[in-house]
């Protein structure tokens, strides 16, 4: 059965892994540098080429819970992990990171689940109790007490409840929960027994188990035979989370058929944890229930409040409000840029992905359901991935002569009435290639000088410009050949263009020839071109007449 498991566990990494989604488990309090999971066997990367393809581990939030092993590729622990305090109000605590593999601009979710170990025993908010309960109370009658406390989950939880030192009560469970009630199971006499001592134990399910213990002291008053009736058992109430603090939420009523100090009826709550106390209050006298504090549905969607009718002698009845919280888009998507490749190359094809960006929106619903678009005139289109990523890619050419920059705002919006939207803009730098060839200002030029010249004269500037960039932009120019002899007459400098005479020129030898000159970059591969220079001898009076 065990190694079924295995294999099971196996087989279901390897398919999460194909749709790009890895999940593991480790439990709690595990030292720094626990192993969570085979990262590059799930995933198929080979190791050596984990630090080429630049791998790298972020998390949700601010704490990084998790590394990347270079070496062996294992995702482990980055520091010691305290459920409780991590996932208080959670039943399965679930971590959630981002495994990011650059050179393949590729994002891997993960999630790890932090299993409970029983490293906490149940406690009680008071280790003694007093409760006060008429003499003629029925039997079977019930009464909640305080509730133990166990941060531990699962089997390590709270789980059930002990009573001993007295046989007038018993406990007996309420809906299925794990408050514990005190049953009356005999009839009480103040006249004889005034007070009763119990001892109240808690126990989780840990192995071996742990416990905790509270003193209930049960003080028996004098007869008052009616208590107070709820006129429901329970109540049921929707409030939105943008609801006003001093807002009436709901009015209870309670009546008592005694009559005198034991009708008159007081409104309270019964034991609740601290932080239900704080959003509600009830008014003792008119039973109205008032919101104290703001809601947030994304923080706690339901609150279970317990009302006690309690009259002038003491005898109290309960009842239960179930208040439920409705979403209300009060959280615009939140963007999150994961990856971006800048500069990128002018000729890269279209598709190439430049960013990695991630969106959340904490509401629910509508409200939390989110579409991106590009804002902009750069030619980028945005990608919807999976797990709320999105990859901005090249949606056509670049070319760096026209825009070396591109601007583009990526904006998100939820489907909320009315919608929340946030934006960020993306800078993308475009680097050069070598995509033009220097072109000459003339395709072909003249040049005119007299004879009997000073040796390294100028005789014509020649002049090409390349728009790439850089070393690509770069030009040097070089005698390409020409009229016979003709290289030997003039030379050309190679960074300014200038051609320079030889030697002395003499009109009656030579009256005009011609030299090519190449204009060339610096890019790899080079790219040149061609301009013809035609030079034109002038006569001088330098021969004499001959009889």
């Amino acid at each position: 059965r065990r190694q079924r498991a295995l294999l099971w566990a196996v087989l279901l990494a390897a398919w999460e892994a194909a749709w790009g989604q890895l999940r593991y488990s480790v439990p709690e309090e595990m030292p720094k540098g626990s192993f969570v999971g085979d990262v590059a066997k799930d995933l198929g990367l080979q190791l050596p080429a984990l630090s080429d393809r630049g791998v790298r581990v972020v998390s949700e939030g601010r704490t990084q819970y998790f590394a990347l092993h270079g070496k062996t590729g294992h995702l482990v622990t980055a520091e010691r992990i305290d459920r409780e305090q991590l996932c208080r109000l959670v039943e399965k605590c679930v971590l959630r990171c981002e495994l990011i593999v650059e050179g393949e601009m590729q994002v891997y979710r993960v999630e790890v689940e932090i299993t409970d170990i029983n490293d906490n025993a149940p406690s009680f908010k008071e280790s003694e109790v007093e409760e006060r309960i008429s003499e003629t109370t029925a039997p079977g009658s019930r009464f909640p007490l305080a509730r133990a406390h166990d941060p531990d989950s699962g089997r390590n939880s709270l789980q059930s409840y002990d009573l001993s030192g007295d046989e007038h009560f018993s406990l007996a469970g309420q809906d299925g929960s794990k408050l514990a009630e005190l049953v009356l199971r005999r009839s009480l006499d103040r006249e004889s027994e005034p007070s009763l001592r119990l001892l109240l134990t808690a126990l989780d399910g840990g192995d071996p188990p742990r416990s905790g213990t509270a003193q209930l002291w049960i003080n028996v008053t004098d007869a008052n035979d009616n208590a107070p009736v709820f006129a429901q058992d329970r109540y049921r109430v929707s409030l939105r989370e943008d609801a006003p603090p001093g807002l009436s939420v709901l009015n209870v009523s309670a009546s008592d058929a005694d009559a005198g100090s034991n009708a008159r009826i007081t409104y309270g709550f019964g034991k609740m944890p601290a932080k239900v106390l704080q959003k509600f209050m009830v008014d003792a006298e008119s039973g109205t229930i008032s919101l104290q504090e703001e809601l947030d549905f994304e923080d706690t969607r339901r609150y279970m409040l317990l009302v006690e009718a309690r009259d002038g002698g003491g005898l109290v009845a309960h009842s239960k409000v179930e208040v439920e919280v409705l979403d209300v888009n009060d959280n615009a998507p939140e963007i999150t840029v994961l990856s971006l490749s800048s500069p990128v190359p002018e000729n890269s094809p279209v598709d190439t992905v430049v960013a990695v960006l991630n969106v959340e929106d904490p509401d629910s619903g509508e409200n939390g359901q989110v579409s991106c678009e590009l804002s902009g005139e750069a030619p980028l289109s945005i990608v919807a991935s999976s797990g709320g990523s999105y990859k901005v890619v090249t949606a056509g050419a670049l070319d760096r002569e026209q825009a070396s920059e591109q601007r583009v705002t990526v904006v998100a919006r939820d489907r909320g009435r009315p919608a929340l939207w946030s934006s960020t803009e993306l800078v993308l730098e475009v680097s050069d290639v070598n995509d033009n060839a220097p072109v000459f200002e003339e395709a072909a030029y003249s040049a005119y000088v007299s004879e009997n010249n000073a040796l390294g004269a100028l005789v014509v500037r020649v002049q090409a410009r390349d728009a790439d960039a850089g070393a690509n932009g770069r030009v040097s120019y070089w005698l390409a050949g020409g009229s016979a002899g003709a290289a030997a007459l003039v030379s050309v400098e190679a960074r300014s263009g200038a051609l320079y005479a030889q030697r002395s020129l003499d009109y009656e030898q030579c009256r005009e020839f011609a030299v090519a000159v190449r204009a060339q970059d610096g890019g790899a591969p080079a790219r040149s071109s061609t301009a013809t220079v035609r030079v034109f001898v002038l006569d001088r009076n330098d021969n004499a007449p001959r009889v």
